[in-house]
């Protein structure tokens, strides 16, 4: 009954040791979570509307925070093609009903964004607003809110 007594005891010490900071690489990661550093952990979805210059994004202008995810959501019959006017950042071509890939705002101050296939198409972030190009005459351009 005493080597019981004793395996036992040995056991648990085991358990414990191993409880307690071993680092044998079987703990599973957890994601990050939106705490510390006071990040976005929302995604921003723009809705592409179709026609009308400013009116063919909604939100805009939209909030975005450095870091934040942007998609973008086609509602339109057309495939778009979004691209910031800095050039750091684009979509590839979105489907009708198609949402783009999330792509986190980076910290280049770009403020506003267009459709490379309807250039007339045009938004903001942050309370940046913006015209369509004046020499536009399709339908893309018309009807800016």
């Amino acid at each position: 009954m005493r080597k019981t007594g004793k395996a036992a005891i040995a056991i648990a010490l085991a358990l414990v040791a191993a409880s307690c900071g071993s680092s044998g690489g079987t703990s599973t990661p957890t994601a990050p979570t939106g705490g510390g550093g006071g990040g976005q952990t929302t995604t921003v979805t723009i809705t592409i509307t179709g026609q009308g210059g400013r009116a063919a994004f909604n939100p805009n202008p939209a909030s975005v925070a450095t870091g934040q995810l942007v998609v973008f959501k086609n509602n339109d019959v057309v495939t778009h093609h979004i691209i910031l006017d800095d050039q750091t950042m684009q979509t590839t071509d979105i489907a009708p009903g198609a949402t783009s890939a999330a792509v986190a705002m980076g910290t280049s101050g770009s403020s506003t964004y267009h459709c490379s296939i309807h250039p007339g198409m045009v938004g903001g972030f942050n309370g940046v607003e913006v015209a369509p190009p004046t020499n536009c005459s399709q339908g893309y351009c018309f009807g800016g809110g």
